[in-house]
């Protein structure tokens, strides 16, 4: 080598830099294996999963339906399972959240975040592989229901739009665990809130009509976005409803698509923030 060629400076490596495309789609992919690989692992989370939805038709089908009237006629169980498909998407909320917190708790957050993954690719895959999940469990909690006499009375694309709708829905509460979750930043204190979320799941008009509540309880019912979700099931589906006078209740395709568009252009965006800016 001569002195010139000593001296020369070092020539730019050639390997071109990921696009932000391509960062994007391979921390989502990352992300997605990592959830999934951990529900692979622990057999009794997914057992949990899958189970609850099933119980959920028994005691509330079987136990509960026995005392309850729709009113308008039409059997409680038919009534019932399109709230029991709304309580499987607003649950997502519980799971994220405390995976979340544990993961900034262990310091998982910020070993993912050194890494040159998009930091959007790594929530998105978690998300994403939640929403898979969730069609397994959905489509089990279906086969329960039609096994129990519930039916879909309008038709295969209504109730694919209602199953859409519930997985959206599913998709929007995951981004809300999320926030709560990197906000809260400790495992124990997010398993003790997420009780929280039952009287959230309560409050609505999933397992009885809003109608026998009290004015101002059916004023937080008929507005809660899940009620709105519910109620929207119920028409795709052509089940048994009560519907109030309540504008969401009124239109409740329309509410619930415009509550999962208001949740979702909130949460994704700050979730993405506080994972990025966690500690600093």
């Amino acid at each position: 080598m001569t002195a010139a060629a000593a001296l020369a400076p070092p020539r730019p490596s050639t390997v071109p830099r990921p696009s932000a495309v391509g960062r994007l789609a391979s921390g989502t992919w990352t992300s997605m294996l990592r959830v999934l690989l951990n529900y692979r692992h622990s057999p009794g989370l997914l057992a949990a999963s899958l189970g609850v939805p099933v119980v959920m038709v028994v005691v509330f089908g079987y136990v509960f339906g026995s005392a309850m009237q729709v009113p308008g006629g039409g059997g409680y169980r038919e009534f019932l399972m399109p709230g029991l498909f709304a309580m499987v998407a607003t649950n997502g909320v519980m799971p994220t959240m405390v995976g979340a917190a544990r993961d900034v708790g262990r310091g998982v957050t910020d070993r993912l975040r050194s890494m040159p993954v998009s930091r959007t690719g790594l929530l998105l895959g978690q998300a994403l592989a939640d929403l898979l999940v969730s069609v397994v469990v959905l489509a089990l909690l279906a086969l329960v229901g039609l096994a129990t006499g519930w039916r879909v009375r309008h038709g295969l694309a209504d109730a694919a739009g209602a199953f859409a709708l519930l997985l959206l829905f599913r998709f929007v509460m995951t981004w809300v665990g999320t926030v709560l979750g990197l906000t809260i930043g400790k495992e124990e204190a997010a398993g003790q809130l997420s009780a929280a979320v039952i009287p959230l799941a309560m409050v609505t008009n999933a397992y009885v009509p809003t109608g026998g509540m009290p004015g101002w309880l059916r004023f937080l019912a008929d507005w809660n976005p899940v009620s709105s979700v519910v109620q929207a099931c119920r028409e795709l589906f052509g089940n048994p409803s009560a519907a109030g006078s309540a504008w969401p209740t009124q239109h409740a395709v329309l509410a619930a698509l415009l509550w999962s568009a208001v949740l979702l252009a909130g949460c994704m965006p700050l979730a993405v923030r506080k994972f990025a800016t966690h500690g600093r």
